[in-house]
């Protein structure tokens, strides 16, 4: 468990950071979290004020606090993937999963606010959250799937994503199928990465 741990520092360095920052939510008053929380938000408003802060600082934190699920999430799909790619590759992959998302989204928000199709107050919807780095890391991980069984894990993956698209058709039912496409388009961060690291060789051959 600890050399798997190990393959993927980036991932249980972030699950622990949520761990902490979920802690925290749990001991703040429901009124004080949403406020909180609003500030952390990678809304319209903070977005035009603060815009890296806020890109920053809402991947930190899980509306709700529910950490348990995204510690079997992180390991399901985080890890595997941060193993494969290597640290920075897999980093590439969340950091424009969750920037490109996140604005793409935000930009349909806010030509919706200006067409009637959305109130005003759309502006200061709560919404942090690690869901779209996940989608993109969820999607690119079927590079990874045997090419027997990855058309099938495609379409799964589509119709996961896709389906409340269809039907709910909010902000971050886009950013979450955005995500999904930008994962699809990481494609040269995978390729020829066929074989897991093993940290144990990496350090080996730092040593040599």
């Amino acid at each position: 468990m600890w050399t798997y741990v190990r393959g993927a520092p980036g991932t249980y360095v972030w699950l622990a950071v949520l761990f902490v920052t979920s802690v925290a939510l749990h001991r703040m008053s429901p009124e004080f979290e949403e406020e909180f929380l609003r500030q952390r938000s990678t809304n319209l408003h903070e977005l035009s004020d603060n815009p890296v802060r806020v890109l920053v600082a809402g991947a930190m934190w899980i509306e709700g606090g529910y950490w348990l699920p995204y510690a079997v999430l992180y390991s399901v799909f985080h890890a595997p993937v941060e193993r494969w790619l290597g640290t920075v590759r897999w980093l590439v992959v969340c950091g424009a999963a969750h920037v490109l998302a996140t604005l793409i989204s935000e930009g349909a928000l806010l030509w919706g606010i200006r067409h009637g199709m959305a109130p005003d107050s759309a502006v200061n919807t709560l919404d942090v959250g690690v869901s779209y780095a996940l989608a993109g890391v969820v999607a690119v991980l079927a590079y990874r799937i045997p090419v027997r069984w990855r058309y099938a894990y495609v379409f799964v993956v589509l119709l996961v994503y896709g389906v409340p698209l269809v039907t709910g058709r909010t902000f971050t039912d886009l950013g979450h199928f955005v995500s999904v496409l930008i994962g699809f388009g990481c494609y040269p961060l995978a390729r020829g990465r066929r074989k897991v690291r093993n940290p144990k060789e990496t350090a080996a051959a730092g040593r040599g």
